[in-house]
């Protein structure tokens, strides 16, 4: 196990030119934020848009359980790569009428882009004060006149591209769900994806040797389930490109958790107001990585050693392996472990508040992270988080969200758990296929946008 002891120099926020008082950062604006959004044939949505006030930091969609807001999440974050924050299939986000999928062509929103397919997520952004036009989309086989599968489609200002990996180099998302509430004591896999779609946000290419990774280990598990057919030469080829994107996944992992462990343990000491060691409202984390190649490479082998170790292993595990019907070792193995640091105690083992705050101080750590490393925090997607927390951790949560002067979604359906929130905050109320935005601004004007469904 990798245990993060020795972490990385913590970097404050206004280190790298970020603003550490709320004030600043209301006044300057999200350095990524979302002016535009289109949500075309998706989900329960047929045709809505929403249009953000520039002065929105905090963006609040509250309506009735059923009405549609996680959907409009679920929308943003399909502008990252990855499936999204559910992990659906692309056939699964289709507009359905009367219980079927809705068979109609989806657009952008701009004539000059045409129709994408089944359906369709656009957006305006601004960028660093850049406005930047992205989509994302899918395709039926039947629509691309193939018997194969469907395929997603990515337009970033008009240019397409083969993987939604082009989105990551623009901007980050990041989000939690009540999906997520589990984590600390579901298996390591769901540990690994979130990891791994932090770690996606500082190295954007960690999501292609996450994928080329897994296409050579099952391509391997094919071949090893044939038998004495197997044809040695191929298995060492894909054994090594196991190897050569597995040995690229741990080294990012580690240097990310280290930086992460870094962030945790600086803005403890910064919010250490009554000596005590301790964040009142979130935890403090400890964090390490359970798997061997992390454990090497930390320990300070070179990578190309790493990789012939792992090729190695590999071929020694063929029998075994095959007899299993699947790969034994390997970066597919390993865990995230998160320890409370205050009662020395693993995550799995706290209490079901005690886990969301550590994983919301987790999730709060890695935005300060990447605001401190890349001069801009990640867009931030919270469902239905305010409404599990008690009024400390609430206002807590809200004076964190306003700090790191990024732009954040959250859903909710109580409305006025928001009612008290700082200026920058934009309300929006969902109902069935119409997002209505009904909220003051700083300069306590009433504002009103609708989004309806066709």
């Amino acid at each position: 196990m990798v245990t993060v002891s020795d972490t990385r120099d913590f970097i404050p926020m206004s280190d790298a030119g970020i603003a550490d008082a709320g004030v600043e950062a209301s006044e300057r604006g999200p350095a990524v934020r979302i002016e535009t959004l289109r949500l075309n044939r998706f989900r329960s949505y047929g045709d809505a848009r929403i249009t953000v006030p520039t002065w929105a930091r905090l963006v609040v969609l509250t309506g009735p359980n059923g009405a549609g807001k996680t959907n409009v999440l679920e929308a943003i974050s399909y502008l990252a790569p990855g499936r999204g924050l559910r992990g659906a299939s692309m056939v699964d986000v289709v507009h359905r009428q009367g219980g079927d999928a809705d068979r109609g062509d989806a657009d952008w929103g701009d004539a000059d882009w045409g129709d994408i397919g089944t359906w369709a997520v656009s957006a305006t952004l601004s960028v660093a004060g850049e406005s930047i036009r992205a989509g994302t989309g899918w395709t039926t086989p039947e629509k691309r006149g193939s018997g194969g599968s469907g395929r997603r489609q990515v337009r970033i200002d008009g240019q397409t591209y083969p993987s939604s990996a082009a989105l990551g180099e623009h901007w980050t998302v990041s989000w939690l769900t009540p999906q997520m509430d589990r984590l600390f004591i579901e298996g390591p896999s769901a540990r690994r994806r979130f990891l791994d779609r932090m770690v996606i946000g500082l190295h954007p290419d960690h999501a292609r040797q996450v994928a080329a990774y897994e296409r050579a280990m099952r391509e391997r598990n094919r071949l090893l389930a044939g038998g004495a057919a197997a044809d040695p030469r191929w298995l060492a080829a894909l054994e090594a490109r196991l190897a050569e994107h597995g040995v690229a996944i741990a080294v990012a992992r580690v240097d990310f958790v280290a930086q992460l462990a870094g962030q945790l343990s600086g803005h403890l000491a910064e919010d250490d107001r009554d000596g005590s060691g301790q964040d009142s409202a979130f935890p403090q984390a400890a964090l390490a990585i359970d798997g061997w190649l992390e454990g090497v490479l930390a320990d300070g082998m070179a990578a190309t050693d790493a990789e012939t170790m792992m090729a190695a292993r590999l071929e020694t595990l063929r029998g075994e392996d095959a007899a299993k019907g699947r790969t034994g070792a390997g970066v597919h193995k390993s865990d995230l472990v998160v320890t409370h640091l205050g009662k020395a105690m693993p995550a799995g083992q706290c209490s079901t508040g005690e886990q969301k705050a550590l994983l919301i101080a987790l999730t709060l750590a890695n935005c300060r992270l990447q605001t401190a490393l890349k001069g801009r925090a990640p867009i931030l997607l919270l469902d239905e988080v305010a409404a599990h927390l008690d009024a400390t951790r609430r206002e807590a949560l809200f004076a964190n969200l306003a700090r790191l002067g990024g732009q954040c979604w959250i859903t909710g359906t109580d409305r006025a758990l928001f009612e008290d929130m700082a200026p920058g905050t934009a309300l929006f109320e969902v109902k069935t296929g119409i997002v209505t935005a009904v909220s003051a601004d700083v300069a306590g004007t009433t504002k009103k946008t609708e989004g309806k469904e066709d």
